[in-house]
């Protein structure tokens, strides 16, 4: 009797185990949804300061207002800018639009990586990862390993990531993944010329005390404490869920609906985010209209998860698939929020004299699933392909810069922290090393002379440079080099590395140079993901078809 009680346990457990296995996804999901939660409480309104006059009193004479709109995962064809736009360009982005318009339009803007945190840091410090260690973009602890989980039990063709041997070194926690703060920010260098800095949105560059905004030069910061833009139940809100995409479903498992101000517990957003964003950004600058100000406008729109309001939705039509109309609509309120920044600046008749620029992390994202986000570019966030760091970059000032200016000059991200100190006439000291270059004098149409000999991008061992029109990409998996000439081949379609080993070897010569004496990246990279060059996450990859890895 004892015997057979023990094979029943034992064929009990092996059936139990099978089930665990069979279910591991929606079991690891499932623990993702119910625990390490935060708890939120009902929305606080925030009384926004005004800049300190002591400090104030230190600005240039006439110094410029300067907001900086960064997008998240904004396709290059997201936008109707550039003579495209969704849906076969019938869905238009008219405020974004008259920026470009009415300002200087990058016509060859770089992200400065094919990932969020790094182009960040790149933005906020205007060097490169080489100087700062911060090469990789933090992920909350445990997520890269639910994503390939969850990625590998799908029947997408793509071959499996590779996980490099950690064993050796300590886990570092997400919390204590940040930019370090010895470096400078252009919050900080502003700060110190007189303005009144404000961060509003998404950070990722650290949540510990050594690297949150207000320790990197904010006076104030209101940040995304996670990723809904509404609760998924809520009345006012168009979900569509990404079936095919791993990382699609993690964040719907684990995101909350909640912000944080200056430190606080999280409470409830007062609405749909990208709206809270631009209304809480539009009291900022009412505030503080009558002294100088630097406002970071960093939306989480239109990264996933994809969600949209009902107006919006309606608003844009009848676009299909259905997640492709509720992307529409997510773009549909980033655009709006130009417009509301623009018009409160005019009705407190700061217009004029308020530096706007306007860019994106990185490419739009193959995850989601819509073909067309990065036409007519190859590649999407998570590669170096133009798809993936061609990006908008778009300055308004009207007291300086003067309207319709185009400039081909390819320019980066790491220009942008050079060339807000400039406007606001803050001083870099010498000790700090700057790869950014100043574009005001390409925009005001003081100089015509090209910023860069050479751009670079690094993400492990994935490296590219571009310098003139050739940009070289070399790999460790696969083991390969692209180069492409961008001014006949702005598309990166023929690959002529094998024609051209005189250029491929001066570019290797160049990559080289740049890695030389670099800072080690702060943690190592914990996984390399496959990605599809020429398909979306919804096609499946078949043998024969371009796949690129990613060290992150």
């Amino acid at each position: 009797m004892g015997k057979k009680i023990v094979l029943g346990v034992l064929a009990a457990a092996v059936l139990l185990g099978g089930l665990a296995y069979l279910m591991r996804v929606e079991i690891v999901l499932y623990l993702a949804a119910t625990t390490g939660k935060v708890e939120v409480s009902p929305h606080q309104e925030i009384n926004w300061k005004t800049a300190d006059p002591d400090r104030a009193s230190k600005a240039a004479d006439g110094a410029p207002n300067i907001i900086f709109i960064l997008a998240d995962d904004l396709g290059i064809n997201d936008i109707s800018t550039y003579g495209g736009g969704m849906n076969g360009g019938a869905f238009k982005t008219p405020h974004i639009d008259r920026l470009a318009s009415e300002g200087a339009n990058f016509t060859q803007a770089y992200a400065g990586t094919g990932t969020c945190a790094p182009s960040r840091a790149m933005l906020m410090t205007g060097r490169y990862p080489s100087r700062t260690g911060f090469e990789f973009t933090p992920t909350p602890n445990g997520m890269s390993g639910i994503v390939q989980m969850v990625s590998e039990s799908m029947d997408s063709g793509l071959p499996d990531a590779h996980i490099p041997d950690r064993s050796d070194v300590p886990e570092i926690d997400f919390q204590d993944k940040g930019l370090p703060g010895s470096e400078l920010t252009v919050a900080e260098v502003l700060q110190e010329a007189g303005y009144h800095t404000v961060h509003i949105g998404k950070w990722h560059l650290g949540r510990g005390e050594e690297f949150d905004a207000t320790s990197q030069g904010f006076d104030e910061s209101l940040l995304m404490g996670s990723g809904l833009f509404l609760p998924e139940d809520d009345p006012n809100v168009v979900n569509a869920r990404l079936d095919f995409d791993p990382i699609d479903k993690f964040l719907w498992a684990s995101m909350q609906y909640g912000v944080s101000y200056n430190g606080s517990e999280w409470f409830e957003p007062g609405g749909y985010l990208t709206d809270y964003w631009t209304q809480e950004a539009q009291k900022v600058i009412r505030a503080n209209k009558d002294n100088p100000f630097f406002l970071y406008l960093a939306h989480w729109g239109i990264h996933t998860p994809l969600q949209a309001t009902k107006e919006d939705y309606e608003a844009v039509g009848d676009i299909q698939p259905h997640r492709a109309r509720v992307y529409a609509a997510m773009m549909r309120a980033v655009d709006r929020s130009v417009g509301d920044i623009i018009q409160t600046l005019e009705e407190e008749g700061i217009a004029d004299n308020t530096i706007i620029v306007f860019s994106s992390d990185n490419g739009g994202a193959g995850y989601i699933g819509i073909p067309d986000v990065n036409a007519p570019y190859r590649g999407w966030k998570i590669t170096l392909f133009e798809g993936g760091i061609r990006v908008p970059m778009l300055m308004r000032w009207p007291d300086r810069i003067p309207a319709g200016t185009e400039i081909e000059s390819p320019v980066a991200h790491i220009d942008v922290m050079p060339t807000l100190v400039a406007a606001g006439e803050g001083t870099i000291p010498d000790t700090i090393e700057i790869d950014g270059k100043d574009l005001l004098p390409l925009a005001t149409g003081t100089s015509t002379e090209d910023p860069h000999e050479a751009i670079f991008w690094t993400s492990g061992y994935y490296r590219v440079v571009r310098a003139g029109d050739w940009k070289l990409q070399v790999s460790e998996r696969p083991n390969k080099a692209w180069l492409f000439n961008l001014a006949s081949d702005p598309t990166e379609q023929t690959n002529v590395a094998e024609a051209n080993p005189d250029v491929v070897s001066r570019l290797t010569a160049l990559l080289d140079a740049h890695s030389a004496g670099s800072r080690p990246p702060l943690y190592p990279h914990q996984v390399e993901f496959p990605v599809a060059v020429d398909k979306t996450r919804a096609e499946r990859f078949e043998d024969g078809d371009e796949v690129i890895y990613w060290p992150n």
